[in-house]
């Protein structure tokens, strides 16, 4: 018997992180999102809490195609553009047991956050984001995934700040919010 939340045969389960969705102008409803996502011929669309959290099965070849597909849909029915990061349940559990295994760098109870990022950033752009040394504000990088530790609740490294360092595009979710991810999608 097939498990409930399983994969069609001939489809790939992935875990789609939408950027800058429910911030500002920018309203997306979780239930909309399914219903279109699903007319997309996107299957067991599920999502989790209302930052752009979306898990789908896909006959398309790969995670870029998907990719693809989820930012052309959502820029047709928004009017405006959703950058999307993938990962397949197996690289999700990859990032959250990297970052289970990674020491928080600063002192007390900061928030730990990870970024997944469109790509790997290059050696040099990671070792930049490591190298930040504001108070209270740490990143380390590890392959697609940046993890932050912020201290402050108007910090410096922002995400925008982030994406200029690494050259790349990402989204953060709280250290809380994957570990729920990891937990119930992979």
């Amino acid at each position: 018997m097939t498990p409930p939340d399983a994969a069609p045969s001939g489809e790939a389960a992935y875990i789609a992180f939408l950027r800058a969705v429910n911030v500002g102008k920018r309203q997306v409803k979780m239930a909309a999102l399914r219903e279109r996502l699903a007319a997309e011929k996107f299957n067991g669309v599920q999502t989790f809490i209302a930052s752009g959290n979306v898990k789908v099965t896909s006959s398309l070849p790969n995670g870029a195609a998907v990719e693809q597909k989820l930012e052309a849909v959502l820029a047709e029915w928004l009017g405006f553009e959703v950058p999307t990061m993938i990962r397949t349940p197996e690289q999700l559990t990859e990032a959250y047991e990297a970052g289970g295994r990674l020491r928080t760098p600063l002192p007390g109870d900061p928030r730990h956050y990870v970024a997944f990022l469109r790509a790997e950033p290059a050696a040099e752009a990671a070792r930049e984001l490591e190298a930040w040394d504001k108070d209270g504000e740490r990143a380390r990088v590890v392959g697609r995934e940046a993890h932050l530790w912020l201290s402050s609740a108007t910090p410096k490294l922002t995400n925008a700040r982030m994406e200029k360092i690494l050259d790349t595009v990402g989204t953060a979710r709280d250290w809380k919010t994957v570990s729920k991810l990891a937990a119930a999608w992979t």
